[in-house]
């Protein structure tokens, strides 16, 4: 797994970052046709036109998918994606011309610089002009500008995080790639069960979050305002419904990586999208160990590109 691996064929991501108020938004534009669904774990999350991935809705996917800081005002960025995709004639048709579906998940950022300044229409379509077919910046840009990992303590005790990627090419050809941002309550966790990003003690001194909350009688701090933001993207050809297997077993990519995951604290969500131009493969055993190792594989890049998100940035210091 690598996070030089190319994007996907036809897929784009494109940053908008105000560095000075730590926000940002992030969109990820997939080839038209492209099918696509979404998994949500988390107890507190931030979300738009989420209901368009649900397996009963008529559309079979997105026209572009945005992630975003600003909490529920950055929600606002995607009127501004869809005004970028309607220009180029991009999105669901009807009689009255294309309606682009844009849906869209956010962190809480606000506590992290200015709460006045979020991600509005402007930002996000500025993120769809910067948007390249090439390995996206990682680091503290686009939606992770104002994440930060282990807030036992709030954000003052934690670690600076941001945005990770990572991908891969299966034996096939099949490419994956997973985008994520980390914003978790939780501690973001090594391979090896090491600490990468984690709350601190009064002498810097990073420790478990799992550990620390055995011990407090009560909260320390008023919690909230976390998230673990992932989009599994790939060039596979799956349905909706395959769609929806993949961003489920992804989701178990976010527990890997992070401790404690999915709690009442968190907005845990993940996109799948799939660009493949081929009829999905029918059902059977071939087709169903298929779906088996894109899912895992998606794990893996999931907890991979979460990782990342804290290595890329400043592993281990404070926002």
């Amino acid at each position: 797994m690598t996070a030089e691996v190319p994007l996907p064929t036809g897929f784009k991501i494109g940053h908008w970052t105000d560095a000075d108020a730590h926000t940002g938004c992030t969109v990820v534009i997939p080839p038209p046709g492209t099918r696509g669904a979404v998994d949500i774990r988390g107890g507190g999350t931030g979300t738009r036109e989420i209901e368009t991935l649900s397996p009963l809705a008529n559309a079979e996917g997105p026209t572009a998918v945005l992630l975003t800081g600003g909490s529920a005002f950055g929600l606002a960025a995607a009127d501004g994606v869809g005004r970028w995709l309607e220009e180029r004639g991009l999105g669901h048709p009807t009689p009255a011309g294309v309606v682009p579906l844009v849906p869209a998940a956010v962190i809480f950022d606000l506590t992290e610089g200015d709460p006045g300044r979020r991600p509005g229409p402007g930002e996000g379509y500025a993120a769809c002009e910067n948007a390249t077919a090439v390995v996206p910046e990682r680091g503290p840009v686009g939606a992770g500008a104002g994440a930060a990992v282990g807030k036992v303590l709030g954000r003052e005790q934690s670690t600076r995080a941001g945005m990770g990627y990572a991908a891969t090419a299966l034996a096939d050809g099949t490419v994956l790639a997973t985008l994520a941002v980390a914003n978790a309550f939780g501690d973001v966790i090594a391979h090896d069960g090491t600490l990468l990003g984690g709350p601190h003690d009064e002498r810097g001194q990073m420790f478990r979050t799992a550990d620390a909350m055995r011990r407090l009688p009560a909260p320390p701090v008023t919690p909230g305002g976390n998230t673990t933001l992932a989009c599994v993207f790939t060039d596979a050809s799956l349905d909706k419904r395959r769609c929806a297997i993949v961003a489920r077993m992804a989701s178990a990519g976010i527990a890997r990586a992070v401790d404690p995951a999915y709690t009442p604290l968190d907005g845990d969500v993940v996109f799948c999208l799939a660009s493949g131009s081929e009829p999905p493969p029918a059902a059977g055993l071939e087709a169903t160990w298929t779906l088996t190792v894109l899912g895992a594989v998606a794990a893996t890049l999931t907890a991979e590109a979460i990782r990342d998100a804290v290595s890329q940035t400043d592993r281990g210091t404070r926002p």
